[in-house]
């Protein structure tokens, strides 16, 4: 499985500075940096650090950073999905999950979120594997953005979509408990048909359903 990383950058500016996006960032580039203090939602900051450094190592793992000097203020994860749920039951090679995707509060309203995604998937090098995400209102920010968990689905799908991700069906338990919940897909031009057909079956356990 070829997994294809085409590094690219950018920059935003903001308060008579750059912020800099760019990636897919190798783990030894990553070690110089630090993580935002307000980057809490999954770990605290060094820990999750730890992690983004430990993902950006592997074959199919790609980090996507906004960076503040060397400061990580925002960032986007990709790799294979965990081995304890069910999207890893099909053994695929080309299933890869946006993970993560986090922007420290002092920065957002700068289109950060947009820019992480939008980078992963430019040049074309994600288009031979089917990208997924799942989202879940548990993890969403509803307190800091003061948002309903309606408004917070429909802001996170128009941010999917961005880069052609959209809502797919399944049977999966998580998803179901709540209807905010929803998984979002993007299946490569050169994904073959055999892993649609496959992720089909990952997607719905109760065959009648598809």
């Amino acid at each position: 499985m070829e997994h294809r990383k085409l590094p690219h950058t950018e920059t935003v500016r903001f308060q008579a500075r750059e912020i800099v996006v760019e990636g897919p960032l190798p783990a030894e580039r990553l070690t110089g940096l630090t993580l935002h203090a307000q980057l809490d939602a999954f770990r605290r900051p060094p820990e999750q650090r730890q992690a983004v450094i430990e993902i950006a190592a592997l074959p199919e793992g790609r980090i996507i950073a906004a960076r503040d000097g060397d400061t990580i203020v925002g960032y986007v994860t990709f790799h294979y999905p965990d081995e304890l749920e069910r999207w890893s039951e099909g053994n695929m090679a080309d299933l890869i999950e946006l993970g993560a995707i986090e922007v420290a509060d002092d920065y957002r309203g700068l289109g950060l979120a947009k820019r992480l995604i939008s980078l992963a998937f430019r040049g074309g090098q994600l288009e031979n594997v089917i990208v997924y995400t799942t989202e879940y209102y548990w993890h969403w920010d509803l307190e800091g953005t003061g948002l309903s968990v309606w408004d917070y689905r429909a802001m996170m799908e128009k941010l999917m979509k961005e880069v052609g991700m959209v809502w797919f069906a399944t049977d999966d338990p998580e998803i179901c408990a709540h209807p905010a919940n929803c998984l979002m897909v993007r299946i490569g031009k050169e994904v073959p048909l055999s892993s649609v057909e496959q992720f089909d079956r990952v997607r719905f356990r109760q065959r009648f359903m598809y």
